[in-house]
């Protein structure tokens, strides 16, 4: 029979008006029976629709093959419900429009429906209580509800919490899947480039090529190359900040980075790859929405923003009257201003490194934890926030009045309560008195608590998140595979080679 949730509650229900709706539409919904939909009737308590072959006081109904008996009585109490208009209504066009079949021999009404559910329906006309089943679907059972237009008010408190938390878990489990089939899956469907007006074919064959690495043994040379040329871009980077791997100009004196012509190679294949993409792709509003392509735009505008500016201040020639010494003060003053917007876009190349998440399912499932889990984020950087507004302000109060201290005001206390928060401590700024130290040790022992509370939520979110994504990248995989035989194609070339010799 399964287990059941019995509860008593003999407090008052309030009216929950269409609980039922308050559940999303999904798509394993589509192709449903829609006899559910409204049909008016005309109700009329004292009137029940006879049987030749009944008591004309029981109503026989057959579901899902089972068949059950109730009084016209029990059924009528509740007349909102599908069987309560089925028993109220005086017109027999109604009734037969409220169930499936009708066997006229044994005046039964049928109902192809979830005789299990249905169980549940019958016990609480017989009963009035509406009980709940643990292992029954919280989707199919809200479904099976709305049809027989029973609500979940009927059903006891504390039983209704906990299926309406296992409804929200549900819930929050196919938005998560939803969202991670999406990012596992091609986002363009090949529907799209065949009304294309404009190389169709062309630009879907192209699309494979930059998209789907297991799609032909180019595609897959396609993205090793992407990732080798990220990891060679960076490399460059953090090498042509090194004073040695600096070339000197004789004629103008300035420095030059030995390998800024391998960043430039770098960056010419990442404005190829993004202008392929761009080309390829059948819709521009999705391409400027992705994520990965906003990085990889990060990644290539910071060169070409610096050799725009570059040739405006070397082309700004002086305006005005004025001696030469003003002109080359205020040249000074521009070359300044330029110098700092140089560092900022300067600054932004490190983002480069941010192109591997193309490419790695773990990044992109860390991406995809800190957006489903920015609540738990927000809620962090709050009381972290607090604690260190709090925490400065205790420590300044004890410890600006001795000598030599570092603790002039709140905002420098701020340095140290964020550091002392994090666990961190680097001893450049430390209280001096006893209730200072005892502040401190409260700090410390605050962020202690702080930052495990988060750990184990993000790390199971990360788990599930990696463990889900990378079962829809290996189906996928799997899919694309089937279509190239890369190890017979490997094994033909090789043949080919050794015949050759």
């Amino acid at each position: 029979e399964g287990n059941y949730n019995y509860y008593v509650d003999d407090e008052d229900e309030e009216d929950e008006e269409k609980e039922q709706g308050k559940w999303p539409s999904e798509d394993a919904f589509k192709g449903e029976n829609k006899a559910s939909s409204y049909i008016p009737c005309s109700p009329t308590p004292s009137a029940r629709a006879p049987g030749p072959a009944s008591a004309p006081s029981i109503l026989n109904i057959n579901v899902g093959g089972q068949t059950y008996r109730l009084t016209y009585q029990a059924v009528a109490i509740y007349p909102k419900t599908r069987l309560g208009r089925l028993a109220t209504s005086t017109d027999r066009r109604c009734q037969l429009g409220l169930c499936d079949d009708y066997a006229a021999q044994v005046d039964e009404y049928f109902f192809d429906r979830d005789p299990a559910v249905f169980q549940l329906v019958y016990n609480f006309y017989a009963s009035g209580v509406l009980r709940v089943r643990d292992e029954l679907c919280p989707c199919s059972f809200l479904e099976e509800l709305s049809y027989w237009g029973v609500r979940l008010k009927y059903t006891p408190r504390c039983c209704r919490i906990c299926f309406e938390e296992r409804r929200d878990e549900l819930r929050e489990q196919l938005k998560v899947q939803r969202e991670l089939r999406s990012q596992a899956e091609a986002e363009e469907n090949e529907q799209l480039f065949h009304h294309m007006r404009y190389y169709g074919p062309q630009r879907w064959r192209l699309w494979n090529l930059m998209e789907k690495p297991f799609s032909s043994v180019t595609a897959k040379v396609m993205a090793v190359a992407s990732s080798f040329f990220v990891l060679i871009s960076v490399v460059a980077l953090a090498l042509n900040t090194v004073e040695e791997m600096q070339q000197v100009d004789w004629k103008s004196g300035d420095s030059r980075p030995v390998l800024e012509h391998i960043e430039t190679l770098c960056i010419a294949f990442f404005t190829l790859e993004y202008l392929l993409r761009l080309v390829s792709t059948p819709d521009l509003r999705r391409f400027a929405s992705s994520a990965l392509n906003a990085v990889d735009l990060i990644a290539i505008l910071p060169l070409y923003l610096q050799l725009l500016l570059e040739c405006f201040t070397d082309d700004d020639q002086p305006r005005g009257r004025g001696s030469q010494h003003e002109h080359d003060i205020e040249k000074v003053g521009r070359v300044g201003k330029v110098g700092q917007v140089l560092r900022i876009m300067r600054l932004m190349r490190i983002f480069r490194i941010l192109k591997l998440a193309r490419h790695s399912t773990g990044l992109r499932a860390f991406g995809f934890t800190l957006r489903q889990c920015y609540q738990q984020v927000g809620c962090l950087l709050l009381f972290i926030a607090m604690g260190i507004f709090a925490f400065s302000a205790m420590v300044y109060t004890v410890e600006h009045d001795v000598s030599s201290t570092n603790f002039t005001s709140i905002p420098h206390a701020w340095w140290w309560a964020a550091v002392s928060i994090s666990t961190v401590g680097y001893g450049d700024m430390c209280p001096e008195t006893h209730l200072g130290r005892l502040f401190a040790f409260l700090c410390i022992a605050f962020g202690i608590i702080l930052n495990g509370m988060p750990i184990s939520i993000l790390y199971n979110k990360f788990s599930d998140y990696y463990s889900k994504l990378k079962a829809y990248e290996y189906t996928a995989l799997k899919k694309e595979r089937g279509k190239v035989d890369f190890t017979r194609r490997a094994m033909k070339k090789i043949s080919e080679c050794c015949g050759e010799g």
